[in-house]
């Protein structure tokens, strides 16, 4: 991953605290797994060891509250009981797992490879059903989504395939077939194509294999599944027409923000308004057609809050490292 200094000076002065708390500002200043996760892997591509290492303290004390070596997804401060779900979130612990492998290759005399290994396993071993009849599924939470738990289950959350980590946990897990699971992945999404819009949900239920829009979830594509096409992107996957059926339905992006889109309706039923979520459309666009990002896609803004930053900064990243003619060069 390639990290603009001043974007990471600027994420770190905004959402980092002196504690090592990566603060959630849009969402009563939680903190996360994904947010522990984000900000560690951005400290470690900026080479910041003193940060990296604030924010892993902070996710180790605040965090591991399990039995296992998986993560509570959600820290709220001024509680009397700050995790009050020890449940984990999936997303969040492979984002630790791969921040951890790359800590380990950039100061090898830590014991970042040690952790990195020992969470790697968990998610091998407790949070894929390796078996699934079209391929591994990823769980997204150890507890209240597999098939045993909903008439619908297992269900699955596309943007928990981060697509550009599996390899590196292969070099600390290898004994789990991390390919198998990328390519499950890619292949859900050219399955889980919904309604008229042809794209997936947030939230898919698997039942008998057949991909659709998960009971008790909003059917939309939001917040959750705009992360689809960008970890694609940060994976170097090149096949234009997984791009295209997102960049159709983000057309009318504009002033007003990258579309919440409901496939089964085939409209937009909302906006994701800030600048983060519009680099995420702007990408996706040049993948798929060729498209020029505007000029704004290069300077991540200085007001965003938390998550449309993280997703800027990725967006940038993969466009530097991977679509360089998408910045025109």
């Amino acid at each position: 991953m390639a990290i603009d200094p001043a974007a990471w000076a600027s994420f770190k002065d905004r959402f980092v605290t002196r504690e090592g708390r990566v603060v959630d500002t849009a969402n009563g200043r939680i903190s996360h797994s994904e947010g522990q996760g984000y900000g560690l892997l951005f400290a470690a591509a900026s080479g910041d060891r003193q940060t990296f290492e604030r924010i892993w303290d902070w996710t180790r004390l605040a965090l591991m509250v399990r039995k296992d070596a998986l993560f509570a997804w959600r820290w709220e401060p001024d509680v009397p009981v700050p995790v009050a779900d020890p449940n984990n979130a999936t997303d969040g612990d492979i984002l630790i797992a791969w921040a951890l492998v790359e800590a380990a290759e950039r100061w090898p005399d830590g014991p970042f490879r040690n952790a990195a290994r020992r969470i790697a396993e968990e998610i091998g071993g407790r949070l894929v059903l390796w078996d699934g009849a079209g391929g591994p599924l990823i769980l997204p939470g150890l507890a209240g989504f597999g098939a045993g738990e909903r008439s619908d289950g297992p269900v699955v959350n596309l943007s928990y395939w981060v697509f550009p980590a599996f390899a590196r946990l292969a070099t600390v897990a290898p004994a789990f077939p991390w390919q198998r699971l990328e390519a499950s992945g890619v292949d859900l999404v050219r399955r889980a194509r919904f309604g008229a819009s042809r794209v997936p949900t947030d939230w898919i239920a698997m039942a008998g294999n057949r991909p659709r829009p998960a009971d008790g979830f909003p059917a939309i594509l939001s917040y959750n599944a705009v992360r689809v096409p960008l970890y694609l992107a940060m994976a170097a996957q090149g096949e234009r027409a997984l791009y295209e059926p997102f960049a159709a339905a983000w057309t009318d992006g504009g002033a007003a923000g990258l579309p919440i889109v409901d496939p089964l309706a085939g409209r937009a039923s909302g906006r994701m308004g800030e600048p983060g979520y519009a680099a995420v459309g702007a990408l996706t666009s040049c993948i798929a057609s060729g498209a020029r990002v505007p000029t704004s896609f290069s300077t991540p803004s200085p007001s965003e809050n938390y998550y449309p930053a993280v997703l800027h900064i990725l967006a940038l990243s993969a466009a530097r490292l991977t679509w360089p003619a998408c910045l025109g060069r």
